[in-house]
Order: structure tokens, then C-alpha cells, then sequence
């Protein structure tokens, strides 16, 4: 009979509390906006089946880490069809359906083929996005590193910029602050028309109306 071996006993270790970490993070998210942000609650899709993301990898050709199986499985993206007021998660983001990924890697990796290079890469077949700047607009976003686990801001212009450490590190950040917003060094979490929107918001219309979450 086969035998895992202590290297592949670690790995799936490693791999199951990083899956119950994000579960734990996300579901701190949820709660929290199920309690004050309804109309952001609402818009949150189900998540994935183990064949919807075994499919969706296989189509994309990529193996996804086990913390983004573990986000999926939770959400899978926003279910609005409008870039209103969805871009819930920390740093203005909006949560990604598998189609969208599948186009934003598509593109990139054309781009990458064509007129790429390995020094200044335009996106590495590892580079997995998650969230984009709105439900439909893909102008920026955040990706995850399947090689490294780190997570990188991307946009149209090429900038790729190290931002987390780790999908989980990004999530528990998120949690933290929505828990306890005076840990926000930056922009904070409000409400605006019963959603979380981060801010204080640029749009003079969106600043009316506008209530950061201090409690």
C-alpha cells in the first residue's frame, strides 16, 4: 500500500490550516457584514463546489493555492452586475467570479506571449487574480502568487506591487478592522446606503451620504 511520505503528510498539514484559517477570517467578514452592511451581504455569491473550482482550474490550466480553494468555496465573487458600490474588500476591491478571473488571466498572458519579457514580466501563469476594481471593470485589482502565496495589486499599466503577505494575512487584516477600526491606519470602513464602503470617499455625492463605522 502507499505511503505519504513526511514531506507530503507536512504539505497537506500546511495546506488544511491555511483552508481553515481563510474559512475562519471569511467567515468573520460575513457575519460582520450580515450584521451592518446588509445591502453588501446581499451581493455576496455562494460559494463554489469542489467540481465548479475542479473544473475552473482545469480550464484555466493553473492549480489554485489552498487558501483562494478555501475563499471560493465561501464566495464565489459578487453577484451585481453594476460597479456599484461592490468594491467591499479592504482597499476598495471587488471579489472576482471565476469568469472574470478567467478573462483577466486570459488577456494578460496573451499580452505576456506577445510582447512580455521574463525580467519585466506582464503576468506569470502563477498569478492567479481574485479582485478587480469593480463586479465588471477590470482596470485593477489584486492577484495571488500560486508559487509563493503572496499577494500583488496589479492594474492595466503593468505596475505589480507586493501588497500581503498571504491571502489569509489580507483577509484576518480585513476582519481586524472591520472588528476594530481604530487598527485602520488608512482608509476605514462605513457605511453608505446600507453597504461597506472603504473610505473617506472621494465622490463629493458618495462623502454626503457617507458614515464611518467607529463602534
Amino acid at each position: 500500500m502507499f505511503e505519504r511520505g513526511p514531506r507530503q503528510s507536512a504539505g497537506s498539514a500546511t495546506e488544511a490550516i491555511a483552508e481553515r484559517q481563510v474559512a475562519d477570517a471569511w467567515q468573520r467578514i460575513e457575519s460582520w457584514l450580515r450584521q451592518h452592511a446588509p445591502a453588501t451581504a446581499e451581493i455576496l455569491r455562494p460559494g463554489a463546489s469542489e467540481e465548479e473550482i475542479a473544473a475552473f482550474q482545469q480550464a484555466l490550466g493553473v492549480r489554485a493555492p489552498a487558501e483562494l480553494k478555501a475563499l471560493w468555496r465561501r464566495c464565489a465573487g459578487v453577484s451585481a452586475e453594476t460597479d456599484d458600490d461592490v468594491s467591499f474588500m479592504l482597499g476598495n476591491h471587488a471579489l472576482m467570479r471565476f469568469e472574470g478571473i478567467d478573462w483577466v488571466y486570459r488577456q494578460y498572458m496573451a499580452s505576456q506571449r506577445s510582447v512580455g519579457n521574463d525580467e519585466f514580466p506582464i503576468w506569470r501563469p502563477a498569478w492567479i487574480p481574485f479582485c478587480s476594481y469593480g463586479a465588471t471593470d477590470y482596470a485593477s485589482g489584486l492577484l495571488m502568487d500560486a508559487e509563493t502565496g503572496r499577494v500583488q495589486y496589479w492594474n492595466r499599466y503593468g505596475e505589480r506591487t507586493p501588497a500581503f503577505e498571504s491571502l489569509t494575512v489580507y483577509l484576518e487584516d480585513m476582519a481586524d478592522i472591520l472588528e476594530a477600526p481604530a487598527l485602520s491606519g488608512g482608509t476605514k470602513p462605513g457605511l453608505l446606503h446600507g453597504g461597506l464602503v472603504w473610505g473617506p470617499p472621494v465622490s463629493p455625492d458618495q462623502a454626503a451620504h457617507w458614515v464611518e463605522f467607529t463602534d
